[in-house]
C-alpha cells in the first residue's frame, strides 16, 4: 500500500496518477463511512474520517478491519494537522481522528511520500528498513 499526503489543492491526486499509475479512484464522500476497494487508489480520506466521525466509528479501526481488502492501494489524503488548533469541538475531533489514521497508515504503508506544489518528497520506502 502507498500512502501520500499534503496540504489542500497540492497536486496529491496527479502525483498518484503519474507515480503509481492509479486511474481508477473512488472519491470519499462525507455522508457515509464506507471505502471502495475496488478502484487504484482512494482520495479525500479526510472525508470518509468524517463520516466515521460522524456515525461513531473509529477510522483506523475500520481500516484495520478491512486490511485485506486495500493493501495493494493508493491511500491519498489531506493534511489538515497544520496550523492553529480548531475552536469547533468536531473540526477538532476529525483532526484528531484523522492524525490517528495518518499515523496507522503510515505505519502500514510500504512508501509514504508527502506532496508539496506538484513535487513527492517520499519519507518512507519499503526498500528501508525501520
Amino acid at each position: 500500500m502507498d500512502f501520500i499526503f499534503g496540504g489542500a489543492y497540492q497536486g496529491k491526486l496527479d502525483y498518484a496518477k503519474k507515480e503509481f499509475y492509479s486511474k481508477d479512484v473512488f472519491v470519499c464522500g462525507k455522508e457515509k463511512a464506507e471505502l471502495d476497494f475496488s478502484k487504484d487508489a482512494v482520495y479525500k480520506l479526510e472525508e470518509f474520517v468524517l463520516a466515521c466521525l460522524r456515525e461513531g466509528i473509529e477510522a483506523a479501526d475500520y481500516l484495520e478491519e478491512h486490511k485485506k481488502e486495500w493493501w495493494d492501494k493508493v491511500f491519498i489524503c489531506t493534511d489538515i494537522s497544520q496550523g492553529v488548533v480548531p475552536m469547533d469541538p468536531e473540526t477538532r475531533a476529525l483532526r484528531e481522528m484523522l492524525g490517528r489514521t495518518m499515523i496507522y497508515l503510515a505505519a502500514e504503508a510500504d512508501t509514504v511520500t508527502r506532496v508539496f506544489c506538484g513535487l513527492g518528497h517520499r519519507l518512507k520506502s519499503s526498500q528501508e528498513k525501520f
